[in-house]
């Protein structure tokens, strides 16, 4: 059945104005515009309107929409707003509509924000968090422990995929990160040492510089941005879609079977990243030295006298450690991730300023106690 023409007339009474409407006002058809009704009723400026729908055919969401334009109008003007005889179904769904109010967020109130303060609200939540950091830190190790025990639920096929996710995929990345903060070492070295005359020793500043700090954080910071935030991205995902409560259904500890491949991955992973970014470079320096008349024997050779095996160590048990916190930052923000889309967009942010504040941290940390040990 072909839906009638739509159209509507604005009669001039006078105790007000008539809107005859007639027609199906449906989608299909489609029907005047509420800007063309909305004009007409500014040009009259009636202060009543009724409505006439006596020759009315079908409709749908357009009446709705049509109806609350118009009243919405009379409520702005002042004029009063007489449904007539408007289909009941309809005034019902237009009750229906404004039975919702619109959700704002009000601002609070700066006495309300002392009084928070004052009663020491920032402080429990802090403690609370706290609690829940040791909460996950003891649940990791439990699985852990399961693993060890071979009684951990997690699949070999798992830890391979993030693996191959957090290592051969992060290759091109970390490539170009290790050779340009290499010639950005050479270059800051090559200032200083030219005025001596010792530019020979920036092979043993861009070995040392790359191996012992930049290589790690560096390689640490990249995979925060990429690896972390995929994690708190995949795992919050999934507690919006309820999956993580289906696994947990199923008497399966998502900290064995979520977590634990992904944390693995990262501390296999950040080792190996960690060395070829100090191999790289060490040969991202090695033009910036040339062009400082250094052969290149003579900077391979200032590198090798410069870097010992204590000194890739160091810079291989910061990776471990920095592996570690990026998966824990990663994936708890995933797991106490909310139920919207905006959750896993704040669980993502999390993620990843606060994998990079605990890698600033834990750098600090271990520069500390390198320099107490004497190596």
């Amino acid at each position: 059945m072909t839906p009638a023409a739509p159209g509507f007339e604005l009669v001039q009474r006078e105790s007000g104005a008539v809107l005859v409407l007639r027609g199906d006002w449906v989608v299909a058809a489609p029907p005047p515009s509420l800007e063309e009704v909305l004009l007409a009723l500014r040009d009259a400026a009636p202060v009543h309107l009724a409505l006439d729908c006596a020759a009315l055919g079908q409709w749908d969401s357009v009446l709705l929409a049509t109806l609350r334009g118009c009243r919405a109008w009379c409520g702005e003007a002042g004029a009063a707003f007489d449904p007539g005889n408007t289909p009941a179904p309809a005034l019902r769904l237009l009750a229906l509509s404004d039975a919702v109010v619109p959700h704002r967020r009000a601002a609070e109130p700066r006495a309300a924000a002392l009084r928070r303060l004052l009663a020491g609200e920032p402080l429990r939540a802090a403690f609370a968090g706290f609690l829940s950091a040791c909460a996950f830190v003891g649940e990791l190790l439990i699985a852990l422990s399961r693993l060890l025990t071979g009684r951990a639920r997690m699949r070999m096929v798992d830890l391979l995929w993030f693996v191959q996710q957090a290592g051969p995929r992060a290759l091109g990345i970390v490539t170009l990160i290790s050779v340009l903060v290499g010639m950005i070492l050479a270059y800051l070295g090559s200032v200083q040492l030219q005025q001596l005359g010792a530019q020979v020793y920036v092979a043993d500043l861009v070995a040392l510089g790359m191996v012992r700090e930049m290589a790690p954080l560096m390689t640490a910071v990249i995979m925060a941005g990429r690896t972390g935030a995929a994690y708190a991205a995949q795992l919050g995902t999934m507690q919006t879609r309820e999956e993580i409560d289906a696994i947990e259904t199923l008497g399966i500890s998502p900290m064995e079977f979520l977590v634990l491949p992904r944390m693995l991955a990262l501390v296999l992973v950040m080792p190996m990243l960690c060395v070829y970014s100090d191999v790289l470079g060490m040969l991202g320096g090695a033009p910036v030295a040339m062009a400082m008349d250094v052969t290149w024997g003579q900077y391979l050779a200032g590198a090798q006298e410069a870097v010992t095996l204590t000194h890739i160590a160091t810079g291989v048990a910061k990776s471990i450690a920095f592996g570690v916190l990026i998966g824990a930052a990663g994936c708890r923000a995933g797991l106490l991730c909310g139920r919207s889309s905006e959750a896993v967009g704040q669980a993502t942010t999390t993620a990843v300023v606060r994998a990079i504040v605990w890698l600033v941290v834990a750098d600090a940390a271990f520069n500390i106690v390198y320099q107490r040990l004497g190596i």
